[in-house]
């Protein structure tokens, strides 16, 4: 029997622009053209085939999801008019709203969500679980969908809601999830003009002229969708001196990731706004290799716990900037699963004598530690230098490897010992809605070679996540995530090097940012 649980809601740089060459045609001049350099170039635009956050945040432009999260990071409907879930939790009819069009002219319909949430279930967290749940999805009239689980997924509206179950037209979404699609009609505000895209340069996209959005106010992601530019066009500007110029004099509107050392001089500008639109931040994460000595050894990971000093990375990082920094668990502070068990871990006093002797008694051996540091990328690279003194300080023998962030990703992924093309440890960041629960957090899952580069084992911790998508209510979410740092700070997955907040900025005449885990390009509008 199903009930009704919800319905619907009522100079220099610009020759250094230049130079970058934005391929595109000649448009009208009453155009409007928001002008952005993001933090990378858009590489690949397959949201799903990559979790580059740049192609993230295309898939946002271009598709649209079924849910979206709003500001206090609960699931609103976002292309459906309303849901029903049986007494049982076992059946889900899910409808959509009115007027919901692909790029292409066709109508979306019920067969291209099913198509889209599978291809998205094979490689999300969240759709895994989901998906191994599912009994049968199928069509029941142009607008309505079932979902029919074999047992209760209490989280079906935030999985479908938090980030890339983007809808996408039945025969895309059909591509093998290991392959790249090559065909970009979506559902959502915005068009991909593929056509003018230059992988590692630039890429443009035009209002989406068939998109209706919901008539409500933007949060986060959910809400009305409403694009007030004609044209989104990202130039890709490696040198951030030139960037920086660049948004001063009005050659680009929005810079994504302005440099902490840069903030100071942006600031004095009245032509120029440093806002920090991001509620949740980042974590910084320090990555060690459990296959391979020395890291496999438990001991010796227990052994640096007194001296990790988070305030080490929050200064190497932020500088002057430390109001933009507090210390972290294993939980991004800020979601309804930070706490503080164990956390006396890390904020006690730091003591790199202890961590010297609890060294030598682990058994280290004295292999070398190949630490990986991407040297372009500011942020990474000096909480590599931070790390690579610690090790030192304790008597390890941290072998500093400098190398692009490209090769870093290719040379992570490895299973091989260092001296094959292996590594042992790198530094990375963790956007905060990815590490603000258990779903989507993929450093502190326990399951191996399936599981995000580090690979621990960890079948207790594999429970506990179970455990949590399982429970009835928020407080026994709580409750186990509470149960997973202390898991955590014993078995040491990774080490959290605290969180902070990246400002970014923009031209004084815009206004109307969301404030969200990503940069949105509704709602934004000149002045």
């Amino acid at each position: 029997m199903i009930k009704r649980r919800s319905v619907l809601k009522a100079g220099g740089a610009a020759a250094a622009v230049a130079a970058t060459g934005l391929a595109r045609p000649a448009i009208a001049q009453k155009a409007s053209v928001l002008k952005y350099a993001p933090q990378a170039a858009l590489a690949n635009p397959d949201p799903i085939w990559t979790t580059a956050t740049v192609a993230w945040l295309h898939g946002m432009m271009v598709w649209d999801t079924l849910y979206g999260i709003d500001e206090k990071l609960t699931p609103q409907f976002q292309m459906l008019a309303g849901d029903e879930v049986s007494s049982d939790g076992l059946t889900w009819k899910m409808t959509l709203r009115d007027g919901l069009v692909f790029t292409d002219g066709e109508k979306v319909r019920p067969r291209d969500c099913i198509a889209s949430i599978q291809r998205w279930g094979k490689r999300d967290g969240f759709g895994q679980r989901l998906m191994s749940q599912v009994a049968e999805m199928k069509e029941l009239d142009d607008k309505t969908m079932q979902i029919r689980l074999n047992k209760p997924y209490n989280v079906m509206r935030y999985s479908l809601g938090y980030a890339n179950c983007f809808i996408m037209p039945e025969r895309i979404a059909k591509t093998d999830a290991f392959t790249q699609i090559s065909e970009y009609v979506g559902s959502g505000p915005f068009r991909f003009l593929k056509d003018e895209w230059v992988s590692g340069a630039s890429s443009a996209w035009a209002k989406n002229e068939k998109y209706v959005p919901r008539q409500e106010a933007p949060s986060y992601f959910s809400g009305g969708k409403v694009v007030n530019f004609d044209r989104v066009e990202w130039v890709t500007l490696p040198d951030h001196a030139t960037a920086m110029s660049a948004l001063q004099t009005g050659e680009i509107d929005w810079w994504e990731n302005p440099d902490f050392d840069f903030l100071p001089t942006l600031q004095k500008n009245k032509d120029v706004k440093i806002e920090v639109l991001d509620p949740l931040g980042a974590l910084g994460v320090v990555a060690v290799n459990h296959e391979l000595p020395p890291f496999n050894n438990l001991k010796l990971r227990q052994a640096l716990w007194p001296a990790i000093n988070q305030q080490d990375y929050m200064d190497a990082v932020l500088g002057e900037q430390q109001q933009l920094a507090h210390k972290a668990g294993f939980f991004i502070p800020g979601s309804p699963f930070a706490n503080d068990v164990d956390m006396n871990i890390l904020t006690g006093k730091r003591d790199l004598e202890l961590a010297k002797k609890l060294v030598q008694e682990s058994g280290y051996k004295g292999e070398p530690i190949v630490l990986m540091s991407p040297s372009d990328q500011p942020q990474l690279k000096a909480m590599c230098e931070v790390t690579h003194a610690m090790f030192k300080s304790v008597g390890l023998n941290s072998q500093y490897t400098s190398m692009d962030w490209g090769t870093l990703v290719g040379r992570r992924a490895k299973h091989e010992p260092p001296d094959q093309g292996g590594w042992n440890s790198f530094c990375t960041t963790w956007g905060g809605l990815a590490v603000s629960n258990p779903g989507g957090h993929f450093p502190l899952r326990g399951n191996g070679a399936g599981g995000w580069f580090g690979w621990p084992v960890d079948p207790e911790m594999e429970a506990l996540r179970e455990k949590w998508f399982e429970s009835p209510d928020l407080a026994a979410q709580k409750k186990v995530c509470e149960d997973m740092q202390r898991l955590a700070f014993k078995n040491v997955p990774f080490y959290p090097a605290g969180q902070w907040f990246s400002p970014t900025g923009y031209r004084s005449n815009l206004m109307g940012m969301v404030r969200a885990g990503l940069i949105l390009f509704w709602g934004v509008k000149r002045v």
